[in-house]
């Protein structure tokens, strides 16, 4: 019986300090995992947020990563991507800056080289969209989806020197998968920012747990979440980002491969 107490004692003793060892390590420790955002949660929050202001600059983040690659009714999702951008880059206000920011385009022989493969490779100027344009046929697709690091890198470094609402634009056929959700990052973000504002365009992605990450990423900047499943949706969702009338007129040189 004495032993018996004193075994339930011990027991206690040791799940005891082994829940406080969970709990010191769960508050020290980041937390990468996603979690589910709806629509219900987002606009509570997205209430705070400042209505944007005109835009004046716009940094486009291309996927670049080896899934674009696939095809699409016989064309590769990339190819798709560079047709719809070669559509629309003509047709951007001439007193509008442009930029680009491809990611993915570099596989690496690290998984740190290949999360960090993000170039900016047009920085924002007028009247650039054939440097755009040029960069984007000469960029293969081939590696990861650093989408967070990305976002880092353009909010913090693109618009250096710049003022107003910086306007991203990112299109991307799936979620993140090396830093911690983009999700999580612009909901840190705007609580001390409000010139941020995010359209996504989810291209053929069906992961829902993706689509709701990315989907959380634009509204809580104001911005807007739209989804493509073949060459035409991508036409129309970034003409819609832009905010110009697909029967403005425009023309542009295809770069020879």
């Amino acid at each position: 019986m004495y032993f018996m107490k004193n075994k339930n004692i011990f027991t206690f003793l040791i799940l005891f300090f082994l829940t406080v060892i969970l709990c010191q390590k769960a508050k020290t420790e980041p937390n990468f995992d996603y979690k589910i955002y709806t629509p219900e949660n987002i606009t509570e929050v997205s209430k705070s947020v400042a209505v944007a202001k005109k835009d004046s600059q716009i940094i486009f983040i291309v996927d670049f990563s080896n899934s674009m690659n696939d095809t699409i009714d016989g064309k590769t999702k990339i190819d798709m991507a560079r047709n719809t951008l070669a559509e629309i880059l003509p047709k951007i206000p001439a007193d509008i800056k442009t930029g680009l920011r491809v990611y993915g385009h570099k596989a690496g022989f690290t998984y740190l080289q290949g999360c960090q493969a993000s170039t900016l490779t047009v920085p924002l100027a007028t009247r650039n969209y054939q440097e755009i344009l040029t960069s984007l046929y000469k960029t293969n697709a081939t590696g990861w989806t650093p989408i967070t690091y990305s976002l880092k890198q353009a909010i913090n470094n693109d618009f250096t020197g710049t003022t107003g609402k910086k306007h991203i634009i990112l299109l991307t056929d799936g979620g993140e998968n090396c830093d911690e959700s983009p999700c999580t990052y612009v909901i840190n973000l705007m609580k001390t920012r409000n010139d941020v504002k995010i359209d996504v365009i989810a291209f053929d992605i069906h992961d829902i747990e993706a689509n709701n990450q990315l989907r959380c990423t634009a509204l809580m900047t104001s911005g807007k979440f739209l989804s493509a499943q073949n060459e035409q949706d991508l036409s129309n969702s970034l003409f819609e980002t832009v905010g110009i009338n697909k029967d403005v007129r425009g023309s542009i040189k295809i770069p020879k491969e």
